[in-house]
């Protein structure tokens, strides 16, 4: 595996993109893009959950085109119509689909803490995604607390919350990832409606040191 991992891009908070070898990419959750991101090449939309800051139709249209499918959670349907798509793929945790280029498994994405259960319940059926391309898993996680479920999840780069409030804060992210050992993994949800550059940096100070942190938002 590339451990420079060049071809994904925390755009901004849980905005992210990771390139297709065959060209095109997969987006994850886009918020609060810019016209330079507005690039159309997404091929797949992920989106995580329903809330503003991971579904926003205005920034989903940035990253859209007539050909992108969209893969969301089958609770959501209804918020996901508005999007568009060429076509939809609902999905319920544990579930796997087959798609260009890729596979994927949709992951559990839920609140354990008792200050924020409310944020994302588990009952809502929210995802975080295992998305396998040539051979590298790469696990996005959607807002979400360390569990039982996601402790199961094998990858080779973790994408996932630090920014604490509404999901782990950087201490249990840097837990969780020492949990499941993958070898790189990339922080995201700070520095924009939550956590700063220094839960960045206090993450990165409590991961393994077998485990390569890649901060890729810029500060």
């Amino acid at each position: 595996m590339s451990m420079n991992l060049e071809n994904v891009r925390v755009i901004t908070h849980s905005a992210v993109r990771i390139a297709l070898p065959n060209g095109g990419a997969l987006y994850f959750d886009p918020f609060d893009l810019t016209d330079a991101d507005a690039a159309h090449d997404a091929r797949y939309l992920f989106i995580t959950h329903p809330h503003y800051d991971h579904l926003s139709p205005k920034d989903a249209e940035r990253v859209m085109n007539e050909t992108t499918e969209v893969i969301a959670p089958a609770t959501i349907a209804g918020d996901i119509t508005a999007l568009g798509a060429a076509k939809t793929h609902l999905l319920a945790p544990g579930d796997e689909l087959e798609i260009d280029g890729a596979t994927v498994l949709a992951v559990p994405s839920y609140n354990t803490d008792p200050a924020r259960l409310e944020k994302h319940p588990q009952e809502r059926g929210w995802l975080g995604y295992v998305v396998t391309i040539d051979g590298v898993r790469y696990y996005v996680a959607g807002d979400t607390d360390e569990n039982e479920n996601i402790d199961q999840v094998s990858c080779d780069v973790a994408i996932i919350p630090i920014g604490g409030t509404f999901t782990m804060d950087p201490h249990q992210a840097a837990a969780f990832v020492n949990t499941i050992r993958p070898q790189a993994a990339i922080p995201t949800h700070f520095g924009n409606i939550v956590g700063s550059f220094e839960d960045a940096d206090t993450f990165a100070s409590e991961v393994g040191p077998s485990i390569k942190v890649v901060t890729k938002m810029e500060r």
